[in-house]
């Protein structure tokens, strides 16, 4: 390779990493490929969080402005006991640590959308394609790709998700670095017959727990079945059928609008079903590949930060490979300036996180004690795990 040719990177996965890390890559000199198995920019979804450093990042990166006009700006939050009583209702921000007027809350939707039209015109993206082998035996990564095409890159990075693909073909199954927390989750939208208007509301039984999320759709709400389950059943994970009745039994005589909740369930064709748990690695690259986002440092939901350590790891992943010639240097330091901010955020559900959702009668009172203490002294500061981590200047190809 001289001096002026363009390094080829592959980067697999088009949700939010994977699109951030375009974007920081090819405005480094890079010439990027992004493959994603889906067979457009996904739409839709429940809401998420942009907040601390991921704000500097998308500010950046020129697409504030647009996540500004499609922040959705909830107005309530309404705890329910299992009878379906009003325990306590709250601004969102006081749930959640967020800053208001700085900190953001969007639809995946938009913010995939955001990232996709700031990348589509400059990069080559295949979707409806994905990953089947990588061979780093050469000088370059040979990579067969699942249409039968095969190709060879100057370096991989894996940004597909919390179940990569990628990190599978380097480093094995998913299960040696699963940190599974305790529950499983689905989502889906469904028919909005509650009057709900930009507002949350909860219902939580011990170990079980039902979020309605009403964004400014009229017609729709996103609903989030939650539920305790001490051992993770991964056996349902490619199961869709399996994990309809294990979310059912889980809520079997649950109280309030509950099972017309579950039949809804049954009837979505958007079901997303999940385990709770943590992606936690001793190193997130190998050779020439190296991982991003859900894939090396998935938080969970539980701590809320999922997409801001996407949006913030990538930046600083690309950042090192536009300071570093050496791709094993600007990996390193990658994982140097990145893993404490990692280590932080994922230690929220250490430190208390998780009690939205008690297993126990008793830690649902005291959950809701703490509830009604916010409504006369809610937090006046963020939590500071959300903005520890100081973006540099984004270095020049060196």
């Amino acid at each position: 390779m001289t001096a002026t040719s363009k390094r080829t990177v592959l980067i697999s996965g088009a949700s939010i990493a994977g699109p951030a890390l375009v974007y920081w890559l090819h405005r480094s000199g890079f010439a990027v490929t992004l493959v994603e198995k889906a067979t457009a920019p996904r739409g839709g979804g429940y809401p998420i969080d942009v907040r601390g450093t991921a704000i500097e990042v998308v500010r950046r990166m020129g697409i504030l402005p647009r996540l500004r006009d499609a922040h959705i700006d909830s107005r309530r939050f309404t705890f329910l006991d299992a009878e379906g009583t009003e325990v306590v209702s709250l601004h969102p921000y006081a749930v959640a640590g967020s800053v208001e007027g700085q900190d953001l809350e969007v639809s995946r939707g938009d913010l995939t959308s955001a990232l996709h039209t700031a990348i589509r015109d400059d990069v080559e993206i295949l979707f409806n394609d994905s990953i089947d082998t990588l061979d780093q035996s050469g000088h370059g990564i040979d990579v067969a790709f699942r249409n039968g095409q095969q190709r060879t890159f100057d370096l991989v990075f894996g940004a597909d998700g919390m179940h990569s693909r990628t990190r599978e073909l380097l480093f094995g199954p998913e299960q040696q670095f699963h940190r599974y927390l305790g529950y499983c989750f689905a989502l889906f939208t469904m028919p909005n017959i509650f009057g709900l208007s930009r507002e949350l509301t909860l219902w939580n039984a011990p170990g079980k727990a039902v979020a309605l999320y009403a964004t400014g759709q009229p017609d729709e709400v996103h609903a989030f079945l939650n539920f305790h389950r001490p051992e993770p059943p991964f056996d349902v994970l490619r199961n869709p059928d399996a994990q309809r009745d294990l979310v059912a039994a889980a809520f079997t005589d649950a109280g309030w609008e509950v099972p017309s909740i579950v039949d809804a369930m049954r009837a979505a064709d958007d079901l997303f079903f999940d385990l709770v748990g943590q992606i936690r690695m001793p190193g997130w690259s190998s050779g020439r590949v190296a991982l991003v986002g859900d894939a090396a440092y998935a938080p969970s939901f539980l701590t809320g930060q999922g997409t801001s350590l996407a949006l913030s790891g990538a930046y600083m992943l690309a950042n090192a490979l536009a300071t570093h010639q050496d791709y094993a240097a600007a990996f390193a330091a990658y994982e140097q300036s990145t893993r404490g901010f990692v280590a932080m955020n994922q230690a929220l559900v250490d430190n208390g996180e998780a009690t939205l959702f008690p297993t126990t009668a008793q830690a649902l009172e005291r959950r809701n004690a703490m509830l009604r203490d916010l409504v006369t002294a809610p937090p006046t500061t963020p939590r500071p795990a959300h903005s520890a981590l100081s973006l540099p200047e984004f270095a020049a190809m060196s």
